[in-house]
């Protein structure tokens, strides 16, 4: 939002939060706020900018159920409706249901790459994994 005046900041941040949800929050700090809206905020804040891509790095783990939905919810809205890419990093596997495509890394390395339909062969990878680091 350099280079615009002060009103047209105003209105860009105002429809940045509404975007997300959260135009009735705008004159609230932070601490006003619980953890879902902080997040939806700081992705307002990213897309004013009018970013081609969004980086999230474990973007709900520190939310709830509901509002880790919600965060996913408005990044699918976002790269449907304004064509924004989501790079998102996580561990949470039931997240794969809003992604096209997943990039599975170990130890920093890919070690592979799978589109929706091999969704259920990366889950099987990942819990495989899971067992033998347990011992089990």
């Amino acid at each position: 939002a350099r280079g615009l005046d002060p009103r047209e900041r105003r209105a860009k941040a105002l429809e940045a939060l509404r975007l997300v949800g959260l135009e009735h929050r705008a004159h609230h700090r932070p601490a006003e706020m619980s953890g879902g809206e902080q997040q939806r905020v700081a992705i307002a804040r990213a897309i004013v900018t009018e970013p081609k891509l969004i980086l999230a790095d474990e973007p709900t783990g520190n939310l709830d159920s509901a509002n880790a939905r919600a965060v996913m919810d408005l990044f699918k809205k976002l790269n449907k409706a304004l064509g924004v890419t989501i790079l998102l990093a996580t561990h949470n596997l039931e997240l794969l249901s809003y992604c096209d495509r997943a990039i599975r890394l170990v130890d920093g390395k890919v070690a592979g790459i799978y589109d929706r339909e091999r969704y259920d062969e990366l889950v099987a990878l990942s819990s495989k994994q899971l067992r033998e680091h347990d011992g089990a």
